[in-house]
């Protein structure tokens, strides 16, 4: 399958892009390169590979968990907006029947 001048054209007009003759006969032999390799990788023998989504194997990494003090909670609260009874007071963030009444 090739991509003609025209497609680019037509898809850089979808696009509301502006872009040369130049840059279309650029933009077109670069498009058909991508299209002839992909083609070359779809002539491949893959039937013994199974499939994947990741090319390296996934490893989650955990540290350990440990115990350490915390902040004391003046601190924590010295520079919110808004606090009451040692918590962040918040707007609302859903409405209820009450409140749009």
């Amino acid at each position: 399958m090739k991509i003609t001048v025209e497609e680019v054209a037509h898809v850089a007009q979808l696009a509301r892009l502006e872009i040369t003759e130049e840059e279309m006969r650029l933009y077109t032999d670069q498009l058909n390169a991508i299209l002839e390799y992909a083609a070359r990788l779809d002539s491949l023998d893959t039937s013994g590979i199974q499939p994947t989504a990741h090319v390296l194997p996934l490893k989650n990494v955990f540290r350990e968990d440990i115990k350490k003090t915390c902040l004391p909670l003046d601190e924590v609260l010295a520079n919110a907006p808004r606090a009451e009874g040692g918590m962040f007071r918040v707007p609302p963030v859903l409405e209820t029947e009450e409140a749009s009444q």
